[in-house]
């Protein structure tokens, strides 16, 4: 393992918001993770997304499917490219939504919103 995989973990795969989208919209989408803190998601989380905060991600990891695709999400992608490369490094098969939730809300892409105050 070289210095560079030590550091910062595999290259994971890069996907825009609007390609998330249409693959959620598929017949066999892949599971979108969003690695925020619940706080943050009061404003929207994609529809179909699975809450999974980032300092949780080491012990819920074995929670994810491993036989399908996993997209994974935070505000702007940092985090979540954070994860995306732990969860590479473990065997998933896993790409990073550049932009995060910035971009995914400056496209004007579905959110759900949480009714719960």
């Amino acid at each position: 393992m070289g210095l560079f995989d030590w550091l910062f973990g595999p290259k994971v795969a890069q996907i825009s918001v609007q390609e998330a989208h249409d693959l959620l919209k598929g017949n066999n989408p892949p599971l979108i993770v969003d690695v925020r803190q619940p706080e943050e998601t009061k404003a929207g989380i994609v529809a179909k997304a699975v809450l999974l905060p980032l300092p949780d991600l080491d012990r819920r990891m074995e929670e994810l499917p491993r036989e399908r695709p996993i997209l994974l999400i935070c505000r702007s992608g940092n985090r979540s490219q954070t994860a995306a490369r732990k969860l590479a490094k473990a065997g998933y098969e896993v790409q990073n939504v550049a932009g995060g939730m910035m971009a995914w809300d400056s496209a004007r892409l579905p959110v759900r919103v949480s009714k719960k105050r």
